[in-house]
């Protein structure tokens, strides 16, 4: 059974995660562009928020059956799960609570007038850099699950 819950979880991060890091991290420069731009296309920016939003509610599973598979071989309270799972939580909060409303906020006054739009501009420019900062969690998070410093189940 931790065969298949081992294998769900990864294929959730590789289908889920994958995907809303590299849509997120392609908003910003292209938010840039947009808000700066005379004429304005948003349907590119509005496809990568449908598809960091909806990644991001897939995206669920991931820490779910991360759980299961800790349980299953006992190493929940192992210290680089532990901090795994808050970096999870943090990259999760910085996704929920700082990307997708940024990306909202550029969606919302990419129709708006210049000035609007130019007094956006610094908000789209720290956009990248907290889809970095959401980006190098999951990287951690990666490198946990692979090293496992100190875990006992081998390696």
């Amino acid at each position: 059974m931790n065969k298949f819950l081992l294998s769900v979880h990864v294929l959730a991060a590789i289908v889920f995660v994958g995907p809303v890091t590299v849509a997120a991290s392609m908003f910003p420069p292209l938010a840039r562009r947009t808000l700066a731009s005379d004429h304005p296309e948003t349907g590119v920016l509005r496809m990568l928020h449908r598809i960091s939003r909806g990644y991001a509610i897939g995206g669920l599973t991931v820490p779910v059956f991360g759980l299961a598979v800790g349980a299953g071989l006992g190493v929940l309270g192992d210290y680089w799960l532990i901090i795994s799972m808050v970096l999870t939580l943090a990259a999760a909060g910085v996704l929920a609570f700082v990307v997708l409303p940024g990306q909202g906020r550029v969606l919302a006054a990419a129709d708006a007038s210049r000035e609007v739009r130019e007094d956006l501009l610094p908000q789209a420019k720290a956009l990248s850099m907290t889809t970095g900062i959401f980006a190098l969690l999951w990287a951690v998070v990666v490198v946990l699950m692979i090293v496992r410093p100190g875990s006992t189940t081998g390696v």
